[in-house]
């Protein structure tokens, strides 16, 4: 974990998040800024920088996200319907917060590019 990490804090319950789903690997939780009806970001338990990190060490828990998206699915109703999965990697692709971390989007018909309301 990282000190100064905004996520690690999330996740260590230093700071409040609206979680709604969690295990041993992966805590998801509520976007402050939604793009949609559902948007909740999806970390690793451990702090890893970004996909540029992954490794054979670490894998196992980007394997558990890729599991959570279905639970949390279910948990937010929209298994049926469909939703977006997006990382950001890196300063160019759009990541804002040096933690591994996937955008969870859905709840409305999607476009082709995601916008603020």
């Amino acid at each position: 974990m990282e000190d100064n990490c905004i996520f690690c804090k999330i996740i260590k319950r230093e700071i409040p998040g609206d979680i709604v789903y969690e295990n041993e690997y992966v805590c998801a939780f509520k976007d402050l800024h939604p793009v949609a009806p559902i948007h909740i970001l999806v970390v690793p338990k451990i702090h890893i920088t970004s996909l540029q990190d992954v490794n054979d060490e670490n894998l196992e828990y980007v394997a558990q996200i890729q599991k959570a998206f279905k639970e949390i699915a279910k948990i937010t109703g929209i298994s049926d319907k469909g939703y977006r999965v997006i990382c950001n990697c890196g300063e160019d692709g759009g990541q804002e917060v040096k933690h591994l971390h996937y955008h969870f989007i859905g709840g409305k018909k999607l476009g082709a590019k995601i916008v603020h309301d």
